[in-house]
């Protein structure tokens, strides 16, 4: 954030020790530390929650992303199944109409078969 160097830091102190006084320097240094780890802590807290709100705006776009990428998923497992659907009835269509046509062609009375009482081996006895 702020960047000083050995010789600024000295004369800052040299000046503080002037205006403040020996007496009041420690307790005026004391409640400067405090005062500074607290800004910190502050500008780490923002910096998390930055980095927190961008996180979760990232994790939105991904889910985002991802609910299109299922829906047309979906669809295409949809219209895959519509088209297995269409050639699984043509295919039925197909193998039925020749069946059908075969069976209407033929029309074959059925005659009970008759057998000769003399081709059949008789027993010897």
């Amino acid at each position: 954030m702020f960047e000083f160097s050995f010789s600024e830091l000295l004369l800052i102190m040299v000046v503080a020790l002037v205006v403040i006084g020996p007496e009041r320097l420690p307790k005026v240094a004391r409640t400067m530390g405090l005062l500074w780890g607290r800004a910190q802590r502050y500008v780490n807290g923002v910096k998390a929650d930055i980095e927190r709100d961008m996180a979760i705006a990232e994790l939105r776009e991904m889910k985002a992303k991802i609910q299109a990428e299922a829906e047309s998923a979906q669809q295409a497992v949809q219209q895959l199944d519509r088209n297995l659907d269409e050639q699984a009835r043509k295919i039925n269509e197909a193998v039925a109409r020749p069946v059908q046509e075969v069976q209407q062609q033929v029309q074959l009375p059925l005659e009970p078969v008759k057998t000769d009482d003399s081709a059949t081996p008789t027993s010897r006895t």
